[in-house]
């Protein structure tokens, strides 16, 4: 009976340090938008009134629109490219040659070392003028958002690739009579889909709310929605707080997605 009453009250402490985090956590959520939907919200306590007009004029404001849409595309465009460069390269390197997993690791390590600001300052230097001025144009940030979703997608991979037995499902491939490129394909690629999905998730919100890069290297020529998020910073609170909670939203439903999908 007291080890029934011990573990009651243990798992009681545990759901209120859960839920206390959870509370704490969803305060400046919930604020903001409360905010985002009341009509004045000043001297009082409460809000005044509540209404959508905020919403209303953010996503009938096409600057919004074509700044969002910039922004999907750049993270549509990266992310192929890096599926494109790292699928088969993580595939090379553990089915190949295994010891160079230590100096990947090292390597996807580098964008982490290097602050934005740094990287953004030698960028300007090197893409501004010379035989690829590309500088102020989405072709840079599609190159420094390859660096950015690089640790992300190879450590979720390799993570997954470290779970099976890989020589072991392509020798099994090919003493069946398949090629290396069809094992890949048809073996690999499905025994690896959780991992890759749960990395392209997490890099596309990533590189959604990216700053730095897009506001130095591009700024209004190729105005994303962080840029637009920074410009529109000196209008109605309320109406940037309908902007952040639309964000949020999209997020919340890609998560949902990534969930969904990985079932």
């Amino acid at each position: 009976m007291q080890n029934v009453n011990l573990k009651m009250s243990a798992t009681t402490y545990h759901k209120s340090v859960v839920y206390g985090l959870i509370s704490l956590l969803a305060i400046p959520v919930i604020a903001t938008l409360v905010y985002s939907l009341s009509q004045r919200w000043g001297a009082t306590i409460t809000p005044d009134g509540f209404t959508f007009d905020w919403y209303l004029q953010l996503w009938q404001d096409p600057r919004f629109i074509a700044a969002f849409g910039r922004s999907l595309l750049l993270c549509f465009i990266s992310l192929a490219v890096s599926c494109a460069l790292i699928i088969p390269t993580i595939f090379v390197v553990f089915y190949y040659f295994p010891r160079l997993d230590s100096w990947m690791n090292l390597l996807i390590l580098l964008p982490f070392a290097v602050p934005p600001v740094v990287s953004s300052v030698g960028l300007l230097q090197l893409y501004a003028d010379g035989p690829i001025p590309i500088v102020g144009t989405p072709w840079v940030l599609i190159g420094t958002y390859f660096t950015i979703a690089l640790p992300f997608m190879y450590r979720a991979l390799a993570n997954s690739l470290q779970g099976i037995n890989l020589r072991d499902l392509m020798d099994a491939a090919h003493l069946l009579g398949a090629s290396t490129p069809r094992a890949f394909v048809s073996i690999v690629l499905p025994n690896i889909r959780k991992g890759l999905l749960a990395s392209l998730f997490l890099s596309f919100s990533f590189l959604l709310g990216e700053f730095v890069f897009a506001n130095i290297l591009v700024g209004t020529r190729f105005e994303t929605l962080q840029v637009y998020l920074y410009n529109m910073r000196q209008t109605s609170g309320h109406f940037t707080s309908a902007l952040v909670m639309s964000y949020f939203f999209f997020t919340l439903f890609l998560t949902w997605l990534a969930t969904r999908f990985s079932r």
